[in-house]
């Protein structure tokens, strides 16, 4: 049973670690197009993912498994803010999911704990989810004018010894 419990929260932390590598990525390209709110968004996207594997780590090591570092995908090169947007939204809705249906088999498996942590992790993927979609909302709304405001605005602080 527990075994069925590690296997999960293992996989979770594959999960988790490809969108602390992801995020991180979009971070220094938005950061380095001045894009400083989107920046700042995946940068503590990414710190809070790296909370989770935490989470993760310390209930597979509770539960006598061993934590498999492994990271579940690649880094997509991505530079296009859209589609930046466009696959958080997409890994966001897919961690949700998983982590639901994560948590019933664990639940199955008389395993309350990680059926909990499962919980609360798919009520911070909708958050992230959430911001992102709100985002993506933005920009077609905007935009890139929405995107052009954010890099004047930084330009403004650069401009006016805010750095």
């Amino acid at each position: 049973m527990k075994e069925k419990s590690i296997e999960l929260l293992n996989a979770a932390v594959a999960d988790e670690l490809a969108a602390v590598h992801q995020y991180m990525y979009f971070h220094f390209h938005c950061d380095d197009q001045g894009y400083d709110l989107l920046a700042n968004l995946f940068k503590r996207t990414a710190i809070q993912e790296m909370v989770h594997v935490e989470k993760l780590a310390e209930r597979i090591l509770f539960l006598k498994g061993d934590v498999d570092m492994t990271v579940a995908e690649d880094v997509k090169k991505i530079q296009d803010v859209r589609k930046m947007l466009e696959l958080a939204v997409q890994m966001e809705e897919s961690s949700a999911e998983d982590y639901n249906k994560w948590a019933n088999e664990c639940s199955q498996n008389a395993d309350s704990v990680s059926k909990k942590l499962f919980e609360e992790l798919v009520e911070d993927e909708e958050r992230h989810f959430n911001q992102f979609d709100d985002e993506m909302e933005n920009l077609k709304k905007f935009g890139d004018n929405y995107l052009a405001l954010q890099s004047i605005e930084r330009s403004k602080q650069i401009g006016g010894g805010g750095e």
